[in-house]
């Protein structure tokens, strides 16, 4: 308490917001809701593991942004009652910032390394030998004093996160063992992790009102709590903060949430497609000139959901909107006119 009386305001709501994420995130696999088959088997694994005493074999995350592959590396690490060390992999710029993470491990630890895809190619290929035999060879010295050093290390798991799996070196991907491919949450699971997360946030909501804000979560649950957060200002400003479906769909509506989950950039995208090429097919570069946001936020962040809900199709001339597209926005074809 003494030490909060030197905090400034800002410095309290940060780490109160902190303190709120932190508590919004499961801790065991029994809590985590939503990714059923990847649970089972880790569950199997974390079990055979823990009775043989050794380390976890190697774990690829991997799936769009926002789905909880950071959680499930907590929970992961949680249910082996392992210390866990985390970071990213533009974090790791050079060799010696590797091996300064894994002499930090202990045995049975855990290494999280999120965005593992940007990983430069030299301390990714210093992990195939810590990863298949626990050691790494180093170089200390410079010119004609140079000599390397085998530096052993112990057992230990990497847990790997990566929107983009087909962009890692088949060697690095070859060295997991256990694969998990986080998939798009169904609107009833995300029901439930909205009505958990306003438990937490002690937010009065009616299940209408969270299955309202579920369904135009994008299948998402990181979008989910985001948009639970800001109807539940809506709430506190425009009603008595109950959150029910009324409040709820006039707040996303404020938002530009719409009820299939599109939000404005999926809007301009799916425009631009439509009214300036035709509907394509259109490429990846131009799309990005047109409605100013980087390539890699497109592909990454917006295709990805389009493509799973029939909004658009990827060509090998470009990107097509589909009729879907043209009805949601209630546009027709430029070529039925």
């Amino acid at each position: 308490m003494e030490d909060n009386q030197h905090l400034t305001s800002e410095q309290l709501m940060d780490t109160t917001e902190h303190s709120l994420e932190h508590t919004l995130r499961p801790q065991r696999l029994e809590q985590y809701l939503g990714q059923e088959k990847i649970k089972q088997e880790l569950s199997i694994y974390i079990k055979a593991a823990k009775n043989r005493e050794e380390a976890l074999d190697h774990v690829l995350l991997y799936g769009p942004p926002g789905l909880g592959k950071t959680t499930m590396a907590m929970v992961i690490a949680n249910e082996m009652e392992a210390d866990i060390r985390t970071t990213s992999g533009p974090a790791i710029e050079k060799p010696g910032d590797l091996v300064a993470l894994l002499n930090d491990l202990e045995p049975g630890g855990i290494l999280f390394i999120d965005e593992i895809h940007r990983m430069p190619r030299i301390a990714e290929e210093m992990l195939y030998s810590a990863m298949e035999d626990f050691f790494v060879d180093i170089i200390i010295g410079q010119g004609d004093t140079a000599h390397p050093v085998h530096f052993p290390l112990p057992p230990f798991t990497l847990i790997g996160a990566t929107t983009r799996a087909g962009t890692l070196s088949a060697p690095l991907r070859d060295r997991f063992g256990i694969l998990a491919h986080m998939e798009y949450y169904k609107k009833e699971e995300l029901e439930r992790i909205v009505l958990r997360s306003a438990s937490v946030l002690q937010t009065q909501i009616r299940q209408e009102g969270a299955y309202e804000i579920a369904k135009r979560s994008r299948g998402t649950p990181r979008i989910a709590n985001r948009l639970l957060k800001r109807v539940r200002d809506y709430a506190e400003v425009k009603g008595e903060g109950l959150v029910d479906q009324e409040i709820a769909s006039s707040a996303l509506d404020l938002l530009r949430v719409d009820h299939e989950g599109l939000d404005s950039v999926d809007h301009k995208l799916l425009n631009t497609m439509i009214m300036l090429y035709n509907g394509g097919p259109v490429g990846l570069n131009t799309l990005s000139a047109n409605i100013g946001e980087e390539m890699d936020t497109i592909e990454d962040m917006v295709e990805p959901f389009l493509l799973k809900e029939g909004f658009i199709q990827r060509t090998s001339r470009g990107r097509i909107a589909t009729q879907k597209a043209y009805e949601h926005l209630k546009l027709t074809h430029l070529t039925d006119n």
